[in-house]
C-alpha cells in the first residue's frame, strides 16, 4: 500500500540547505498538500519522494520500503509537473497511451485504460485531438489521466494547476479531488496556493524555510494555528500587540499599548507576559464602544467590503461588513470594535519583532 514516510530529511545544494529535519508520515489514501511560499523547500521535498533527488542525509519509505538507490520508474508513483508536458505529437489519447505501453500491458488492456481514464476526467470526446488543440485546463486533465494509466496508487502532483486561469483553477481542483478520492489513492500535492490547499487537502503540511513549520487539517490550521506564522498564512488575520493583564477561567485579558484592554482565549500565559492577539477579519464587528479606531481605507471586495482601520494604539485591523449592510463607512470616520472572546488567539510575542516572525522568506 503506497504509505509515504520521510525520516530525518535533510537535502543541501552546495552550501544551501533547502530542506531540514523532515519527519512525515502520509497515510495510505490520505490527500496531502505541501503548502508554503516560493523558495520554502516543498517542491525539493516532493522530487526526493519521486526519486528526481536523493537526500543527503535521511530516508524516504514509500509502502514500507527503502527508496534509497530506487529510480523513479520503479517507485510506481504518478507525477503531474507544473509546466504541461505532454508530447505534442501524439493526440490526447496517445500521451494517454503511453504509460500502459512502456509497461507492457497486454493489447487490449493498453487499449481500454487510456479510454477509461479519458473518461474519468471527462476528456473522452477530445481523444484525438493534439495538445495545441486543447485548453490550459484540458492539457492538464490530460496530464493527469496519464499519470493515472500507468497504474499508480501514489500520485505526485507538483503546482499542477498554477499555470491556469483563475477560474479554471477552481473547477479542476475539485476535480482532482473527485478523482483521487473515488480512485482510492495516496496525493502529495505542492502548492503555494493556500485556498487550494484548504479545497482539496485531508491535511496540509505548512513549510518555511526548508522545515514543517506545522501539519493538520485545513479546519484545525484555520481555527487553531500553533504558530504566529500559520496564523498569518493560512487565511488572513489582525496582530494586536500587548500584555497579560490577567487570566480568568473562560478568557485572558489583554492590555494593549495604549492601555486598552480587550479579550481573548483563556491561555496559559502568565500576568505580564507579552504576547501577540490574532484575530480575523471576518471575527471583527463595529459596536457603540469598544477598541476605538479610525478608517483608514475602504476596498469593495463584492459579495463584502474589507474596512481598514488604525487603532489609537497605532495598530492597524482589518474587518469585513456584508455588501448588504445598511451603515456606509468613510475615510476618517471614527469606529469602536469588538470580537468575542473566542475569537482573539494568544501567542508569545517573537523577540524578533512580528513582522520578522511571519515573513514568507
Amino acid at each position: 500500500m503506497p504509505e509515504v514516510e520521510l525520516r530525518d530529511i535533510m537535502k543541501r545544494f552546495g552550501n544551501v540547505t533547502a530542506s531540514s529535519d523532515i519527519n512525515l508520515k502520509i497515510a495510505d489514501g490520505e490527500y496531502v498538500t505541501i503548502l508554503g511560499p516560493s523558495g520554502c523547500g516543498k517542491t525539493t521535498l516532493i522530487r526526493m519522494i519521486a526519486g528526481i533527488i536523493e537526500p543527503t542525509e535521511g530516508k524516504v519509505f514509500i509502502g514500507g520500503k527503502d527508496m534509497e538507490g530506487v529510480p523513479i520508474e520503479e517507485r510506481d508513483i504518478g507525477y503531474v509537473f507544473q509546466n504541461i508536458a505532454l508530447f505534442p505529437h501524439l493526440t490526447a489519447l496517445g500521451n494517454v497511451s503511453y504509460g500502459p505501453i512502456v509497461k507492457d500491458m497486454d493489447r487490449k488492456e493498453a487499449e481500454e485504460v487510456p479510454r477509461r481514464y479519458l473518461e474519468l476526467v471527462r476528456l473522452l470526446d477530445r481523444m484525438a485531438m493534439f495538445p495545441n488543440e486543447l485548453s490550459g485546463g484540458e492539457q492538464q486533465k490530460v496530464s493527469l489521466a496519464r499519470a493515472l494509466a500507468s497504474g499508480a496508487r501514489l500520485l505526485l502532483l507538483d503546482e499542477p494547476l498554477s499555470a491556469l486561469d483563475a477560474r479554471v483553477r477552481m473547477d479542476l481542483r475539485y476535480e482532482l479531488r473527485r478523482i483521487t478520492k473515488d480512485l482510492r489513492l495516496t496525493v502529495v500535492h505542492v502548492t503555494h496556493d493556500q485556498e487550494e490547499a484548504m479545497t482539496v487537502s485531508d491535511r496540509i503540511v505548512l513549510m518555511r524555510n526548508g522545515r514543517i513549520v506545522e501539519t493538520n487539517t485545513p479546519e484545525l490550521l484555520y481555527l487553531q494555528p500553533k504558530d504566529l506564522f500559520t496564523a498569518n498564512f493560512i487565511g488572513e488575520t489582525n496582530f494586536l500587540e500587548g500584555a497579560v493583564r490577567e487570566v480568568l477561567e473562560d478568557r485572558t485579558l489583554v492590555e494593549l499599548r495604549d492601555g486598552t484592554v480587550v479579550e481573548a482565549r483563556s491561555s496559559q500565559f502568565g500576568s505580564g507576559d507579552a504576547v501577540v492577539l490574532s484575530i480575523r477579519p471576518e471575527r471583527v464587528h463595529p459596536a457603540s464602544e469598544g477598541l476605538r479606531s479610525v478608517v483608514r481605507n475602504i476596498t469593495y471586495m463584492g459579495t463584502y467590503i474589507r474596512i481598514a482601520v488604525e487603532t489609537d494604539s497605532e495598530d492597524r485591523v482589518n474587518f469585513d461588513v456584508s455588501t448588504s449592510e445598511d451603515r456606509d463607512y468613510n475615510i476618517g470616520d471614527r469606529v469602536d470594535l469588538i470580537w468575542s472572546k473566542r475569537s482573539g488567539m494568544l501567542y508569545p510575542r517573537p523577540p524578533e519583532g512580528v513582522s520578522e516572525a511571519i515573513k514568507l522568506e
